[in-house]
């Protein structure tokens, strides 16, 4: 893999993800620049990644050949304004943020290197799947470079833009719809008698395998859910389903205005 350095505008959950996922693969920090606001988000990534360079300035990240918006989108174009005299037309830009576009972005740039990926925080242990689209000009040898580096963080693959924000609230929010449910579940087969151990192995392998059976064993999903004949919970199944349709949707309409 091709060397190249990192400028990351934001050094919240999503860069320490990328972080990890690249350290894990033994990609070398040395060329990464990370800013923030926060002296103390700054302080602790370092501590936990040292080869990093930290800074408080943005300016410092157009130095390297690729800068990542890693912030929340109500933050992004103010972060782009105060960079948009220096970063030339080399260099590459890609967005990690649900709702700018491309075409808003390139209102203040003057590259055409621009992307946009959703990634996932699966990416923590390099098993990421992170869509990922590029503006139509985008240099086709930096877009091999790019997707090159993203192979470390899991399968990065290119859609059309108008599908991120689905992908946003389908894949990459996923885990928080179930994640909760699991820690619940731990808890209360621990007070039934089960071991730490015990307990997780018995998480750990039962869902797995009930995803394959869900998804790879050719029955519906009707088929699938009949499988189990007693359901603790059906009385409160519509209240679930209810809870995500209204929520997901409502966010969905939200990022997408």
């Amino acid at each position: 893999m091709k060397s190249v350095s990192m400028g990351f505008i934001g050094a919240g959950r999503i860069t320490r993800i990328f972080l990890q996922a690249f350290s894990n693969r033994s990609i070398s920090l040395k060329n990464i620049t990370v800013c923030d606001t926060s002296e103390l988000v700054l302080h602790e990534l370092q501590n936990q990644f040292p080869e990093i360079c930290v800074t408080r300035h943005p300016q410092d990240c157009t130095k390297q050949d690729i800068i990542f918006l890693a912030l929340h989108p109500p933050h992004v174009m103010g972060a782009l304004e105060s960079i948009r005299m220096i970063v030339n037309t080399s260099k590459c830009i890609v967005s990690l943020a649900p709702k700018i576009s491309m075409a808003k972005m390139s209102e203040l740039l003057s590259t055409l290197n621009l992307a946009r990926m959703i990634p996932n925080a699966t990416s923590f242990i390099n098993s990421g799947f992170n869509p990922i689209c590029f503006h139509p000009d985008f240099e086709e040898t930096k877009k091999e470079e790019l997707l090159d580096l993203f192979s470390a963080l899991g399968k990065t693959f290119e859609t059309d833009e108008q599908k991120l924000e689905s992908y946003a609230l389908v894949s990459a929010m996923l885990p928080t719809y179930f994640w909760f449910q699991w820690n619940e579940l731990q808890v209360i087969a621990q007070q039934l008698g089960l071991s730490e151990d015990e307990t997780n192995r018995a998480l750990h392998e039962t869902i797995a395998a009930a995803n394959d059976l869900y998804f790879d064993s050719g029955l519906t999903s009707k088929e699938v859910i009949d499988l189990i004949p007693v359901k603790p919970i059906a009385e409160n199944e519509d209240y679930i389903k209810n809870c995500l349709r209204e929520k997901i949707i409502a966010l969905f309409e939200k990022i997408k205005a």
